[in-house]
Order: C-alpha cells, then sequence, then structure tokens
C-alpha cells in the first residue's frame, strides 16, 4: 500500500493527501475545519430556487457567491475554479440551494441585480498542484513583508497572506491605525515576489477572525466561528452587566473588549428598566436603609441599616421597593425592614453544587483497637462483647 502524508489545511477547510511515491496531491473538503462554517439546514428541502447559485469558500474567512451558467454538475465539496479580477481563482463549495438565498439576504447582496462572477469549471489535478505551490509560499512571502515595511518605516502589520490559485496574485492583509501610503510598498513588493499585488485593510477583530483560536471560555472565537459583521463595543457593555472593569478579564485576543459582551446586554437593559433608581436611603421607623447591591436578573435589591458594612442585609423585590419609594415621598414610613420576608424566586439546583472535593477518595475504613490491643470488627460487635 502506498504510504501517503496528510496534511490538515484548516485555513481554507480541506485535508491535503499527497502520495510519496507518485507524488500526486489530492484535497478534499472537511467541513469541520470551515471557519464561518454554514450547516445547510435546508439540505434536502430543494425547490428548484437559486439552483446555480453556490458559495465558494477560499482562505479563512473570505467567500464569495458564483454561478454555475455552464451545465456542470457542481455540487458542495467541489473544489472549482472561479473567475477572478486577473487570472483565476480556486475555492471550495460549501453551500448550494435555497439556503444560498438566505446568505446573500444577510449580506445584503440582491440577486436580481448582483454581477455574480462565474464558476468556470471543476479543479483539474494541475490546478490543485498549483494551488499548493502557491500556498506553500504564503508563510515566506508574509514573514519577508513584514521586514520589507519595517524597513521602508512604515506603521503597518502584515497580518495575513493569500495567494490567487493560480499563483499569479496575492492579497496582503495589513493592519495600522491611520492612513499608510504603501504606494511605494507595492512597487518593492513587485519586485520582490515579481506578482500582483492587492492590499486590503483589516481591523484587529477581523485579524482576529483570521488566525483564529479559542478564547478564554474554550471554544471557538466567535469571530472566526460565525461573526461576520462586528459592532462596537464600549464599556457600557460591562458596566449594564455589573462586571468587573478589569481590562485584562474584559479584552480578548485581539486586543479589543470581547465579542461576547454585547450578547447580554438586550437581557440586563429589560431588567433594569424593571428596577427602581435608588438615589437616597428608604425612610423605616427604625432607621435608614442604605442599598448596598442588587441581583439585577432576579430584580432583588438588597439593603442594610449599615452604610458601612454588608453584614446584615435585607432583601426586597424590586417592585417592593418602587412601593416603598412611593410611600416616602408622601411621608408615610413602613414599620421595619426586618419584618419583611425573604422574597421567594426560583432557585437554580445542580447534581454538584458544593460537595466537598473528597468525594473523590475512597472512603477509610474505621479500625478500632480493643483491650489489648486487638482489632474489632465494628463498634456495635465491640459493644456487644463488652
Amino acid at each position: 500500500m502506498d504510504k501517503e502524508s496528510i496534511q490538515y489545511d484548516c485555513f481554507r477547510g480541506c485535508v491535503v493527501t499527497t502520495n510519496a511515491q507518485t507524488s500526486q496531491t489530492n484535497c478534499t473538503y472537511k467541513a469541520g475545519c470551515c471557519k464561518l462554517s454554514d450547516r445547510n439546514w435546508l439540505s434536502g428541502a430543494e425547490d428548484g430556487t437559486f439552483a446555480n447559485l453556490f458559495e465558494v469558500r477560499f482562505k479563512n474567512t473570505r467567500k464569495g457567491f458564483y454561478i454555475n451558467d455552464s451545465g456542470q454538475n457542481v455540487k458542495i465539496g467541489d473544489m472549482v475554479i472561479v473567475e477572478a479580477a486577473n487570472g483565476h481563482d480556486l475555492g471550495i463549495v460549501t453551500l448550494s440551494g435555497p439556503v444560498v438565498g438566505r446568505q446573500m439576504k444577510s449580506r445584503g447582496i440582491n440577486p436580481e441585480t448582483f454581477e455574480f462572477k462565474k464558476i468556470l469549471r471543476k479543479a483539474r489535478q494541475l490546478d490543485i498542484e498549483k494551488w499548493q505551490e502557491a500556498i506553500a509560499r504564503e508563510q515566506q512571502t508574509m514573514i519577508s513583508a513584514r521586514r520589507i515595511a519595517a524597513e521602508m518605516g512604515l506603521e503597518m502589520k502584515i497580518g495575513d497572506v493569500e495567494f490567487q490559485g493560480d499563483g499569479t496574485k496575492a492579497i496582503f492583509y495589513y493592519i495600522a491605525d491611520g492612513r499608510v501610503d504603501f504606494r511605494q510598498l507595492i512597487k518593492v513588493f513587485a519586485e520582490e515576489f515579481r506578482i500582483r499585488i492587492e492590499m486590503k485593510q483589516i481591523g484587529a477583530r477581523q485579524e482576529a477572525g483570521l488566525i483564529g483560536g479559542l478564547g478564554i471560555c474554550g471554544r471557538e472565537l466567535c469571530c472566526a466561528n460565525y461573526i461576520t459583521s462586528f459592532q462596537s463595543i464600549s464599556t457600557s457593555a460591562a458596566r449594564c452587566q455589573d462586571l468587573s472593569l478589569n481590562p485584562q478579564k474584559l479584552a480578548g485576543q485581539c486586543g479589543k473588549l470581547k465579542c461576547c459582551l454585547n450578547y447580554e446586554v438586550a437581557t440586563y437593559l429589560d431588567a433594569q428598566s424593571r428596577i427602581p433608581r435608588v438615589s437616597e436611603p428608604l425612610e423605616f421607623e427604625d432607621g435608614l436603609a442604605w442599598l448596598r447591591k442588587t441581583d439585577i436578573l432576579r430584580e432583588i435589591m438588597y439593603f442594610s441599616y449599615d452604610k458601612t458594612s454588608d453584614a446584615d442585609l435585607y432583601a426586597l423585590d424590586a417592585s417592593d421597593v418602587r412601593e416603598i419609594i412611593k410611600m416616602n415621598r408622601n411621608g408615610i414610613k413602613p414599620e421595619s425592614l426586618r419584618s419583611e420576608p425573604e422574597p421567594s424566586v426560583p432557585e437554580f439546583i445542580t447534581a454538584v453544587g458544593d460537595d466537598s472535593i473528597t468525594r473523590f477518595d475512597a472512603p477509610k475504613k474505621r479500625r478500632s483497637h480493643g483491650k489489648g490491643g486487638h482489632k474489632r470488627k465494628g463498634g456495635k460487635q465491640a459493644k456487644n462483647e463488652r
């Protein structure tokens, strides 16, 4: 049996196998490796719409929609040669059928007016080998490009390089805080690498999506997994959730605030709309009660008669606090906060809970010694013997 070398290319979502004897290279689509992968939840529900439109994936998160008007049998997982601005490119078909229309709608593409580029044909063996040769140049090209940009004193960072399928063009993704005049840089790149150059500026969040990785939660980065449009995130999202304003905990791998800070903001804002604003202590017959903390999602507010201590806290529903504030404005003081019952709220019950860590240890057997140093079988039996 011929030995094959297997390489998992997660940047493009494929598995590359090379036969050691024949040097033949084969590529197969691996959906689990795709960044921004899509699940065809309309699979098997073909209704004839968008029959000739396909989503084609390239390196990392770059995708496009192409039309197959040549009548070829194209399906998901096929390596196809597609039309490019100059020359041709090679990509993998990732979606087909009605779900392509859904994807175009989410990206604001009108199929009636959009000019689709064409799928020229399926990729041949020679196309795949040329594609792999171009991919092999990307890492060294990126290192050289970073060195050249540093020597020219440009305030920019080359984050990634993507070669076109025919190896005649490369896209240089860069990050810069301000405007960069890279006209001279393009000339140097063209002389150094002997290819056509395209410079594309991206943000720090987009760079994290291109590179990928695991977040502090242990899951794949959201920007590499499914986020296509990045919304602005401010520290107010952390404040409304009562999160600690610690930059090390709030920042993601891109150095910016985590995208997940926005996930529960709407829930917290909805709960806060039912929580009254307490600017003064509540007045009771036995003294003043100061607000010490608030459980936003449970809508419970905790008060204490001691302004500087959390030793004795009394819980009140947000609706009850609102009523007490109205009573205080009318000059009415409730009897005492100490007489208020504990508000009934659903509690989270877990099977693990606060069990001791020693529950994983094997139980130790108790041994007792009788008179003369002889071991007894157990306490009950020893009592009977006495």
